[in-house]
């Protein structure tokens, strides 16, 4: 019999197309793997086979996802994803330790990264703020996947209003980097924030704006009031 993930593989197969595979590529500068589905049917996919096992230990889907994501293939790791976020209330602290395995093993794009940060690892530092220190740690790490983590894991969180202080220390940490992946997704975070605590924002972005980025600072004010945007553009 063959297994869940070996049967999800040959659906995406058969759902694939050599256009979509093609546009899709477009979104990426790095090489990615796809199969060329279409997300409708992704996910799709990913609720058909997860009412299979939803009853199943939660190590036990843990171990399908990380089989899906050793596929490499774009799609299979959005449904690892999904099955990760779709388990949340089973959520322990020590989960935080596969999801880190994951960022380190398997991404390999922003896609993959920012679905799994933004849900399953965002979700679980709100159920845990302990983890938080987790990410500060990753914050710190010389893999860009692992560096934007830190900051995309919060953006659910930073609409909030949720850990600013937090978000202000790991922006500072990542503050001069020059990877465009890191310094888009710190300055996400911070326009995520801006939406809860726009003063605060801003005031982090004129106090930093001689050092930060471009690409950070014009992310972090994106949803600002147009003379705010102007005060922090100007050169």
């Amino acid at each position: 019999m063959k297994s869940i993930p070996e049967r999800i593989k040959e659906d995406l197969i058969a759902g694939s197309d050599e256009q979509t595979r093609i546009s899709g590529e477009r979104f990426f500068r790095e090489d990615v793997k796809l199969y060329g589905v279409k997300s409708a049917m992704t996910e799709r996919i990913a609720k058909e086979y997860f009412r299979e096992i939803k009853e199943r230990p939660k190590n036990e889907i843990f171990l399908m996802c990380e089989e899906l994501w050793k596929s490499g293939y774009l799609e299979e790791a959005g449904i690892a994803c999904n099955w990760s976020y779709f388990v949340h209330k089973r959520y322990e602290p020590t989960d935080f330790e596969i999801f880190e395995r994951w960022i380190s093993k398997y991404v390999t794009n922003w896609a993959a990264c920012d679905t799994l940060c933004n849900h399953s690892v965002g979700t679980l530092v709100e159920m845990y703020p302990e983890k938080i220190n987790d990410l500060k740690r990753l914050a710190h790490s010389k893999n860009r996947w692992e560096k934007r983590a830190s900051a995309v894991s919060l953006i659910i969180p930073a609409r909030k209003g949720m850990f600013l202080n937090d978000i202000f220390e790991i922006a500072e940490i990542l503050l001069t980097d020059t990877d465009d992946m890191v310094r888009k997704g710190y300055g996400w975070m911070l326009k995520a924030a801006s939406q809860a605590h726009q003063d605060k924002v801003f005031d982090f972005v004129m106090n930093h704006r001689t050092i930060m980025p471009r690409t950070s600072l014009r992310y972090a004010v994106e949803k600002m009031p147009a003379d705010l945007k102007l005060r922090a553009m100007a050169k």
